[in-house]
């Protein structure tokens, strides 16, 4: 049911290129779907067009150069766009902030600038996720705070603290700290002659740690993305590799499928629970592989369509009702 115009909001999204999404898989199409379905008006923008203007007072402080858009599911033509204007942020009721990572300092310096307008008083958009919290916990770091639920890890810059890790697990995963996507991933075993390479290549390229991770043998039957809305779970997917990798992301090949929550799961989401309701994480999306949590995305969390057909849920639809709930 379409909502009465007393209720209508403007809602800008925040995101990489609309007309290059996949509609059939893309989380923020979904959440723009329904948003539309409530009656709600869109724009959308790219964050590299975001201006902060100081010395002004509030009105207009924050703006960004955006284009007012109508979306439908069908293929080729799923975006209608206005014209640009600029438009003031803080005018927005929402704002979704779903541009995908890497977690640089663009992606840094965008929630400082979100920040001076999140809210819900006049002149404040409520910003999901927060964009505080999301800047404080960076999804591969976040979930070093559940020490209990996370297998063997290590995050350093130090080559020695790898190699010895590596001595003590003897099967390992290599992971960038800011990556995404299953990007820049690698399985290293006790006779793989590549491991220093590897190292080598990371940091000649990059200032930044490395985490490494015990390889867990349960991720040849799936890594579990598990959707938290305001820190409920509100079902899952099960990601399972393509032959012959050892990623389970879906970007890179991974296939999914129909899953249940194990009590395991659920012993995971009520200890995370909490932290995410309290921090205005509204939209997660946890990874479990076997009994061990491995990462909390807070950033462009994935997952929603699949659940949808797997589920029979319209889990855009309870995003949306917890955002109208801050709202009210």
């Amino acid at each position: 049911m379409v909502q009465s115009s007393s209720s209508r909001r403007r809602v800008a999204v925040q995101m990489d290129p609309l007309e290059d999404i996949n509609i059939d898989g893309d989380s923020t199409f979904a959440l723009m779907l329904e948003a539309q379905r409530r009656g709600h008006e869109l724009h959308v923008y790219h964050p590299t067009t975001l201006s902060l203007l100081e010395g002004k007072g509030t009105a207009g402080r924050l703006q960004a150069r955006s284009r007012r858009v109508t979306v439908q599911r069908k293929k080729g033509d799923h975006a209608a766009f206005g014209p640009e204007e600029v438009l003031d942020i803080g005018s927005c009721d929402v704002v979704l902030m779903r541009q995908d990572p890497p977690f640089d300092m663009g992606y840094i310096t965008a929630t400082h600038m979100l920040e001076h307008v999140h809210g819900t008083g006049e002149g404040q958009a409520l910003v999901v996720n927060d964009p505080v919290s999301v800047r404080n916990a960076p999804e591969k770091l976040l979930v070093t705070h559940f020490p209990q639920l996370m297998p063997p890890t290590l995050v350093t810059w130090d080559r020695e603290a790898i190699a010895a890790f590596r001595q003590k697990h003897r099967d390992i995963i290599l992971k960038p700290l800011y990556g995404n996507g299953g990007a820049g991933i690698f399985r290293v075993k006790e006779d793989d002659e590549n491991f220093s390479s590897l190292l080598e290549m990371h940091f000649s390229r990059s200032r930044e740690p490395l985490m490494v991770q015990r390889y867990e043998p349960a991720v040849r039957l799936g890594d579990k993305r598990i959707i938290l809305v305001d820190g409920e779970p509100i079902g899952a997917i099960n990601r399972v590799p393509a032959q012959g990798d050892a990623r389970s992301n879906m970007h890179v090949g991974g296939r999914a499928e129909r899953v249940e929550l194990t009590d395991r799961d659920m012993e995971i989401c009520r200890t995370i629970g909490p932290y995410l309701k309290e921090h205005g994480l509204i939209f997660t999306g946890i990874d479990v592989i076997g009994n061990w949590l491995t990462e909390i995305n807070v950033t462009s969390p994935t997952g929603l369509q699949e659940l949808d057909r797997f589920d029979g849920i319209n889990s855009a639809g309870m995003i949306w009702d917890c955002i109208e709930a801050r709202l009210s």
